[in-house]
């Protein structure tokens, strides 16, 4: 599970959802403890993130004893409260993806917008893709209730001005469904902008229910397994796997 978790930052990293040190990743591990990227004394970003730089702490604390001049993140509260409160959650992402930021900032929804290019993008946004509406450092549990009180039960949220948190079953699926977030961001912008650039700057429309209904469950098989796998190949091939 700490290879598994290294991967996962190495991946959003590599994608540009993690530009330097900035992120983390955690996953729950038995009643009331998760593993989770800690800060290492040798800090060099997520695309460099090693299994030693993973390390098991309690829900509830201390935080301030872990071996080797590590720390947890600041933000590790948004690990913790969100496992705490959502036990349909087993990991855990925080990034801080700019396309996605940059949206929100620009008052664009991510709406389902497209449809069989990226289909599990498309159910997200169907689902509505909550907003936590403060840009702030999430360092406090009272920060981090709020921000999954604007969260629901979905799986996903954008963090205005700051980036996103992202859930899943498996660490795959909540690497996965961070990256298909930036994914519908980056359309989303280009749409906004070509629409602008026409006369009366035309916005892309919500995809209709006809079409919605008719895109099939690819299953996590394809949506997830697959996806994580051909991330891992990528990263193997640019020499920066494990």
């Amino acid at each position: 599970m700490r290879r598994d978790i290294a991967l996962a930052c190495r991946v959003l990293a590599f994608h540009g959802l993690a530009a330097d040190v900035l992120g983390h990743v955690s996953v729950r591990a038995g009643t009331g403890r998760m593993l989770i990227r800690c800060r290492g004394p040798r800090e060099s970003g997520l695309l460099f993130t090693t299994p030693e730089d993973v390390h098991l702490v309690d829900l509830d604390g201390p935080y301030d004893a872990l071996p080797g001049g590590y720390a947890v993140p600041s933000e590790l509260p948004i690990h913790a409260e969100t496992l705490r409160h959502r036990p349909d959650v087993t990991a855990v992402v925080h990034a801080h993806p700019p396309a996605v930021v940059a949206a929100d900032l620009a008052g664009l929804r991510l709406r389902p917008i497209v449809g069989a290019f990226n289909i599990p993008a498309m159910r997200l946004a169907a689902g509505g893709i909550p907003v936590y509406p403060r840009g702030v450092l999430i360092r406090r549990t009272d920060l981090a209730k709020e921000m999954l009180s604007a969260m629901g039960p979905a799986p996903v949220c954008v963090l205005r001005g700051h980036g996103v948190t992202t859930t899943g079953a498996t660490i795959a699926q909540a690497v996965v469904r961070a990256l298909n977030l930036e994914a519908l961001a980056r359309i989303t912008l280009d749409a906004a902008q070509a629409g602008a650039a026409q006369a009366g700057g035309a916005v892309p429309p919500d995809m209709p229910a006809a079409d919605i209904a008719e895109l099939p469950d690819l299953g996590s098989t394809l949506n997830e397994e697959s996806v994580w796998r051909h991330h891992l190949a990528r990263l193997a091939h640019a020499g920066l796997s494990l």
